[in-house]
């Protein structure tokens, strides 16, 4: 009996991942033929797939049309920078609600917290206002500003319960060799919670490397666009070319990929405060 039911656990946990996978593959065998002005049928590209009939042309030319490629660097850059500073500086704040003490901290927390449930699209004419009275509009620094602020109750929020779990007799034997909260938070925190902060790191380079609308609205001049809002100009010019449009939109995955798979290994660990403090 229990064998049984195991058996269709694995086939309905079988059944959710060819749900979930198969519009996946079919984006990639369709990247993959020549002049698809139409969605080609499943049984069409699985015959192409048996006989190994693949065109790379359409990302040859996904890569160089439009200036696709200057625009894939723009959100490089930026969801790469922001990622970086965030998630630091979302740590240096996590590290002060988790261990010191100050005035208004408990209310200051639930503020964030607040935050954290106003929909992003009700912040876009507020946001514009703020960046517009400072003088980054059509920057990349007013996109960053944006894409830092707006991600740093989230993440500390997340970082704060990992950090308060750290033993504080290890802060007490770094004092005692002399060293200060500075040391503290670069040899304890930071590496006792590498899974939490890398898993901050997938999160956060993903959600600005995808985000449209404040780069919509920020962003005025063509060459500074980001990838997102290159991908619907993409679309807009090439129409049903869907060959081409879904080439381009693998590329665009490949960052967020390689993100997950650096960042993966740490992703999974658990434990890492086990045993660091001996009774």
């Amino acid at each position: 009996m229990n064998k049984t039911k195991g058996t269709i656990i694995n086939l309905i946990l079988a059944l959710g991942i060819l749900v979930v996978v198969f519009p996946f593959i079919y984006m990639i065998l369709t990247a993959l033929q020549k002049n698809s002005y139409v969605l080609p049928h499943p049984q069409d590209l699985f015959d192409d797939l048996i006989h190994f009939k693949f065109y790379l042309g359409n990302f040859a030319k996904a890569w160089t049309e439009g200036n696709f490629q200057r625009y894939f660097m723009n959100s490089l850059v930026v969801a790469s920078f922001a990622t970086v500073v965030g998630v630091f500086i979302s740590a240096l704040t996590a590290y002060a609600f988790a261990r010191f003490q100050f005035p208004f901290k408990e209310p200051l927390f639930k503020i964030f917290l607040i935050s954290m449930m106003i929909p992003g699209l009700f912040n876009i004419i507020p946001i514009y206002t703020v960046v517009h009275s400072l003088g980054l509009v059509d920057t990349y620094s007013g996109l960053l500003l944006v894409y830092v602020c707006t991600g740093i109750a989230g993440n500390t929020f997340f970082l704060r319960g990992f950090f308060e779990q750290v033993p504080r007799e290890m802060e007490e034997s770094v004092v005692v060799d002399g060293g200060g909260r500075w040391t503290i938070f670069r040899h304890i925190y930071l590496p006792m919670s590498k899974p939490a902060i890398a898993t901050q790191a997938i999160f956060a380079f993903m959600g600005s490397w995808d985000e449209f609308f404040v780069a919509l609205t920020l962003i005025k001049t063509e060459s500074k666009r980001t990838l997102p809002i290159a991908l619907q100009m993409f679309q807009g010019v090439h129409g049903t070319e869907w060959g081409l449009f879904f080439s381009a939109s693998l590329i665009a995955l490949i960052p967020s990929i390689i993100i997950f798979i650096i960042f993966q290994k740490y992703f999974v660990q658990s434990g890492q405060n086990e045993g660091a403090v001996k009774g």
